[in-house]
């Protein structure tokens, strides 16, 4: 099993679709590497040479940002809109949509299961 940024890629899977699994990774930056490395795109993970990987590898760690730094830098600029106080990091500290996205119906990904509301009876017909 290869391992890349910290990751264990599927051994049985296309190197492009593997590559997916690293977050920060998706499919048209896949594709970008692979190109760029000149490896067929029908080759198998676990057909790949060691210097394949190792070239992967180095390929990502100098070029992108992936994994853990990719997720801190993330969060840090959520905290930073929060600690604004803008619209947006209002938002993310509510738990709700920052994207403009209505509220009054769906948005139950965002909000969390539905709340009874305490005291109000259902109409009866």
């Amino acid at each position: 099993m290869a391992r890349i940024a910290g990751v264990n890629i599927p051994t049985g899977k296309r190197v492009v679709i593997a590559l997916q699994y690293i977050h920060g990774i998706g499919q048209l930056r896949a594709k970008k590497i692979v190109d760029e490395l000149k490896i067929p795109a029908e080759r198998r993970v676990n057909q790949l040479t060691d210097q394949e990987v190792l070239q992967i590898r180095e390929m990502i760690d100098r070029d992108y940002l992936v994994e853990g730094d990719l997720r801190r830098e993330v969060s840090m600029n959520i905290k930073r809109l929060q600690d604004l106080g803008c619209y947006r990091g209002l938002r993310h500290r509510k738990g709700l949509p920052v994207h403009g996205q209505r509220t009054h119906t769906n948005a139950r990904t965002r909000k969390g299961p539905a709340k009874a509301i305490a005291g109000k009876k259902m109409a009866t017909r």
